[in-house]
């Protein structure tokens, strides 16, 4: 199910690149950039009211990444002051896709991922529907 007209605006939470981030080249490794988007995402939530360990403790639920595709478009570096975007594109039962999109500033992107997150029950791992309260939080 498409989030509709009402779902969150993209949201943006800053990072910068330290050099534990980095690889011999000064340059972030690769899979760092997953690491800022989990960040990211963690920020996203919280921005709606939802914070995870709340969401494990009190509902038995939490998010798995299950799916990722990446496009690694320019190096970050270094000391860089990053941007990381979150954007809900489609808002399943038990599945949600977002968008991700790493920059430096504003328009110059350097990383972007489609992101798919499933519902699973915090105890036995096994998938579960979004509950409505949830769903509509991530409406707005």
């Amino acid at each position: 199910m498409d989030p509709g007209p009402a779902a969150p605006p993209p949201f943006t939470w800053p990072v910068r690149v330290y050099y534990e981030d980095t690889d011999a080249g000064g340059v972030v490794y690769h899979a760092n950039y997953l690491r800022f988007m989990e960040r990211a995402r963690s920020e996203w939530l919280r921005s709606l009211g939802f914070e995870q360990d709340g969401l494990r403790l009190d509902h038995d639920l939490l998010f798995a990444v299950v799916g990722v595709r990446i496009d690694f478009l320019r190096p970050a570096r270094f000391n860089d002051l990053l941007s990381v975007g979150v954007k809900l594109m489609r808002l399943g039962r038990a599945s949600l896709d977002l968008a991700q999109v790493i920059g430096r500033t504003p328009d110059l992107e350097l990383c972007r991922a489609d992101v798919r997150l499933a519902c699973l029950h915090g105890t036995t791992f096994r998938p579960r529907p979004i509950p409505d309260f949830l769903l509509r939080g991530l409406r707005v």
